[in-house]
């Protein structure tokens, strides 16, 4: 089955009122590759949605929501982040000159058997080892 990895960025943006088109993209987005079953996360993503969404967007959600929000995400596949992914991350992010946390976001979307990664924060059609980056902003 093809699966779809989102980064935690697309997912602050359902919640992101001062950004409508994009909420509105992120939402539509989400909701098609969840209800078809491709939606696809990490631990690593779970935790920082919670601490976006809770201190970073204007109008934040209440602790309690933002709790029922990642309760609600972790129905869906998540990957867990461990000691062999951290490591394979610090080695990706060396070879490939990328942050150390968009490196972890690359193994565990790999790991997932994601074949398209949808986020804001890399390179829109890279291509790597079979998984594709998608902005679905652009």
């Amino acid at each position: 089955m093809m699966r779809s990895f989102f980064d935690t960025n697309i997912l602050v943006y359902m919640f992101d009122n001062d950004a409508l088109v994009k909420k509105e993209c992120a939402c539509q987005l989400f909701e098609t590759e969840a209800s078809a079953g491709r939606a696809l996360l990490s631990t690593q993503v779970l935790q920082e949605f919670y601490v976006s969404v809770t201190r970073k967007l204007a109008v934040p959600l209440d602790s309690e929501s933002a709790e029922a929000v990642v309760r609600n995400l972790s129905v869906l596949p998540v990957i867990r982040i461990d000691i062999e992914k951290i490591l394979a991350a610090i080695g990706r992010s060396r070879r490939m000159n990328v942050s150390f946390w968009d490196s972890l976001i690359i193994e565990a979307a790999l790991a997932g058997g994601a074949t398209r990664l949808f986020s804001e924060d890399l390179q829109h059609g890279r291509a790597i080892d079979g998984l594709r980056i998608e902005n679905p902003f652009i």
